[in-house]
């Protein structure tokens, strides 16, 4: 990429932010393709709780599986402070299915058990299953498949 494609790409993002907080948006998700093997994954997002907004650049011609729709929210409740909330336990990326192509773990409004594998965090290369903690039905999906999250991102809630 050019030095003239990454200004235009900084100016890019900062007018999604701006777009973002004029529009009292939570997020934006855009892919922009510069040929066959060069293109722009942008995601752009902010929590209502906090001020700043954050910004994601994938990899290039990165590939992401469809993820289940989330639920519709209503702008006073937090998902981090719903009893029903899993969260993560490490930074990594999220994945839906244990293989791709593969179904998906749950899906809203789907019946688990406790101990039933709801997603897996990679972290280092290790895979790590995260299990109900409890018996119940997904109310929410909370994070889209290959998502980064950090430690106690909210993942799913579980009434």
């Amino acid at each position: 990429m050019t030095k003239k494609n990454h200004d235009a790409d900084v100016a890019f993002i900062q007018a999604l932010a701006e777009l973002l907080r004029e529009n009292d948006l939570t997020e934006l998700q855009v892919k922009r393709d510069y040929g066959a093997d060069d293109s722009l994954n942008v995601r752009v997002s902010r929590h209502l709780q906090q001020a700043p907004a954050s910004v994601q650049v994938a990899a290039p011609a990165a590939a992401s599986a469809p993820a289940a729709a989330p639920a519709p929210a209503e702008a006073s409740d937090d998902p981090a402070d719903h009893p029903g909330a899993v969260t993560s336990p490490m930074v990594g990326t999220v994945y839906m299915q244990a293989e791709p192509g593969a179904a998906s773990f749950i899906t809203v409004g789907a019946s688990v058990a406790e101990g039933d594998t709801l997603l897996i965090v990679e972290a280092m290369k290790t895979m790590n299953h995260i299990p109900a903690p409890r018996a119940g039905t997904v109310k929410r999906i909370l994070v889209e498949d290959g998502a980064a999250v950090e430690f106690g991102t909210p993942l799913v809630i579980v009434e």
